[in-house]
């Protein structure tokens, strides 16, 4: 309060007295205790409202001791019961939590932390998946601009996110406490497999496995591939301390169609204390047909390169480019992309009437487009000689198919002849062209569907640019890929829409997240956002049956199945308002990573406390660990005043009082007939 306040307050004071004293007691002949009654109550209103005008601020100060954060990251994984440390993780969880000299210098904090992170104790250790850089991601979240020690009960087996190492900021010192046997055992792992998820049938398809040892002596061991009781592959490998990893590439036949599964399988005579890493499964789809795509044009261009590497990235199909001279036939193709045609295309229209393949027609500066008014009546082309450049824009309400905007508004223009391009019935636009700013009518891409033809259009040229920017934004051709192999996709297909459609993998493996999405279409084909999908999935082996509901996400409908056990399941999806359904299977396949490993990762942990100026601990070593954290002198207790500044108008009992003299007051003079 400041000393204007002050002297204001005693004048307040001064002032009301004077009044009060004037109004009850100047002139009274007598006076009585009812007349310094009231002029009491007079003066306590009078002072009131005085200090309700000048409304002073008071200040109070408190103290409060802020101790520093100690977060104890507990690894609640599986892996951790599998190397049977689940009683040294609680007890040095334990130790760490119930210390009281801790609490006297620390806020201490348990988090959980497997596939997914949270606060609290009670670790069940049953955890799929560890990933150590979420929790570490989620602490900087937490205690932002803090410096803190970390204290982490785990194995160092990371087995999904970013390396941790790095993961921890400068201002944190790590305590890791290493849970597990240090010991070197004698190991054979198949560490990891590269295979295609698909082959074509008659094909031979590439299996790529590296194996890995771990001992002090020579192995000699036994390397096979085997599909139920059949050993497809076998051959001899030696280990040494001085080889410990090696590769092996095998070719194995695709004979049959669908799902095939198969174990690729390491052994010796040694003994092992870990041999669930001898063995991985996995599994090939293999496919009876690819999609042959013919690129046709009569120029070069950048686009052609562009599109048929973009293709070829799904491994169904197969790019060809050729010139119009050279198609004798169209019976070896599914796709025609007809790059800018010109009069030389005439015969190849005239050999697609009775062959009717679809096409996915590209206009640009070199297309004849009377050629193509004369072989199509979906668009009608009336173009000058202008060149200009168009601006994409999405279409939100397209549903021939699944797409995502990739973020075709930012994409470079595409350079095509200016003109009046009439759309007939029965065509749907995905993308609308845009000059600058300016919106207009007519589609640069759409798609037209007529009894079982399918044809799609891209009025114009320079798309390759499109795949350059996909790249620079995302790092990834991924996304323009997509996008164009989900329009070959449609017009490789020649059935009829399908009021509901779903999509999932043939297979997944064992703890990986298993995600069923679905679309419905009413009968205009327009995505309904109100339908109800249910999805019912079965165990083949078990015939146990479990009910999920699809959500609502974007123009999709999903479900997480995440959580099933290895086993061949059927589904059935239903939209419960029409009874359309659809049918399908997919295999989980029998692998936990938590099971790969024998030690824990002493080398990381090392390196990470390394990093950060913290210390390496083992569970007997907990005692340690706890003096080390409570004689820290980086970490101790800050005391911070706090001044808490209040208006005295907010007082309540302020106004509460100047009330009760004013009611008071009037009261007593009604009484004693004052009035």
């Amino acid at each position: 309060m400041t000393a204007t306040t002050v002297l204001l307050l005693i004048a307040s004071a001064l002032a009301a007295f004077g009044l009060s004293f004037y109004q009850y007691l100047f002139r009274a002949g007598k006076k009585s205790r009812l007349l310094f009654f009231l002029a009491s109550l007079r003066f306590i209103t009078l002072f009131a409202i005085f200090v309700l005008l000048i409304n002073p601020v008071i200040s109070r100060k408190t103290f409060e001791t802020v101790k520093t954060p100690l977060p104890v990251l507990i690894d609640n994984s599986s892996s951790i019961a599998l190397l049977g440390q689940e009683k040294a993780s609680n007890d040095v969880a334990g130790a760490i939590l119930g210390n009281s000299s801790l609490k006297e210098n620390y806020d201490v904090q348990p988090f959980l932390f497997a596939e997914d992170f949270k606060g609290g104790n009670g670790a069940d250790f049953k955890g799929r998946q560890t990933q150590i850089d979420n929790a570490v991601q989620n602490l900087k979240q937490l205690y932002r601009n803090t410096a803190y020690p970390v204290v982490l009960l785990t194995d160092g087996n990371q087995t999904m996110g970013n390396d941790y190492i790095y993961s921890f900021p400068q201002n944190t010192s790590v305590y890791p406490v290493v849970l597990g046997d240090t010991t070197t055992f004698l190991d054979l792992k198949v560490d990891q497999l590269n295979v295609n998820k698909y082959a074509f049938l008659k094909n031979k398809f590439p299996v790529e496995a590296f194996l890995q040892y771990s001992g002090k002596k020579t192995v000699n061991a036994v390397y096979s591939i085997m599909q139920g009781a059949t050993v497809l592959h076998k051959q001899n490998i030696t280990f040494s301390p001085s080889k410990r990893a090696q590769a092996v590439s095998v070719l194995l036949s695709a004979d049959r169609v669908g799902v095939q599964s198969y174990r690729a399988v390491i052994s010796s005579a040694e003994a092992e204390k870990n041999k669930y890493n001898n063995v991985k499964n996995f599994a090939v789809e293999v496919i009876d047909q690819r999609t042959e795509v013919a690129i046709i044009s009569a120029i070069n261009h950048p686009d052609l390169g562009a599109l048929k590497r973009s293709i070829e990235t799904n491994q169904q199909r197969k790019v060809t480019i050729l010139k119009p001279s050279e198609v004798k036939s169209l019976q070896d193709y599914n796709v025609l992309i007809l790059y800018q045609p010109d009069v030389t295309f005439r015969q190849l229209f005239e050999l697609n009437k009775n062959a009717k393949v679809n096409i996915f027609t590209i206009t640009g500066n070199n297309t004849d487009f009377n050629l193509l008014n004369q072989y199509q009546d979906a668009l009608s082309f009336r173009m000058t000689s202008q060149r200009e450049d168009y601006l994409a824009d999405f279409n939100s309400q397209f549903n021939l198919f699944s797409l995502d905007d990739i973020g075709f508004s930012g994409m470079p223009p595409l350079q095509h002849p200016f003109g009046n391009i009439t759309v007939k019935a029965g065509v749907n636009t995905l993308l609308k062209p845009r000059i600058r700013n300016v919106s207009l009518d007519g589609p640069l891409m759409a798609f037209t569907e007529e009894g079982q033809s399918r044809n799609a259009f891209l009025l114009g040229e320079n798309i390759w640019k499109w795949r350059v920017e996909s790249h620079l934004n995302t790092k990834s051709f991924d996304q323009f890929d997509i996008f164009i192999d989900k329009t070959i996709q449609y017009l490789a297909s020649n059935s009829r829409k399908k009021s509901l459609v779903v999509a999932h993998e043939s297979f997944y493996n064992s703890g990986d997240a298993i995600t069923v999405t679905a679309q419905y279409f009413n009968k205009n084909y327009e995505f309904d956002e109100n339908a109800r999908l249910t999805i019912q999935v079965r165990n083949k082996a078990t015939k146990a049956v479990k009910s999920y509901d699809f959500l609502k996400g974007g123009n999709e409908y999903r479900v997480n199945l995440t959580g099933l056990a290895a086993g061949q399941y059927g589904i059935t999806v239903k939209e419960n308002t029409s009874n359309t359904t659809y049918s399908g299977s997919f295999e989980i396949l029998d692998f936990d990573i938590e099971k790969q490993f024998v030690n824990p990762d002493l080398g990381r942990l090392q390196q990470t406390a390394d990093n950060t100026t913290g210390k390496l601990y083992f569970p007997s070593q907990a005692d340690e660990l706890v003096k080390a954290l409570a004689d820290n002198e980086v970490y101790k207790p800050v005391q911070k005043e706090i001044v808490r500044r209040s208006p005295l108008i907010d007082w309540i009992w302020l106004l509460v009082i100047l009330a009760v003299s004013l009611a008071a007051e009037w009261f007593t003079r009604k009484y004693n007939g004052l009035l």
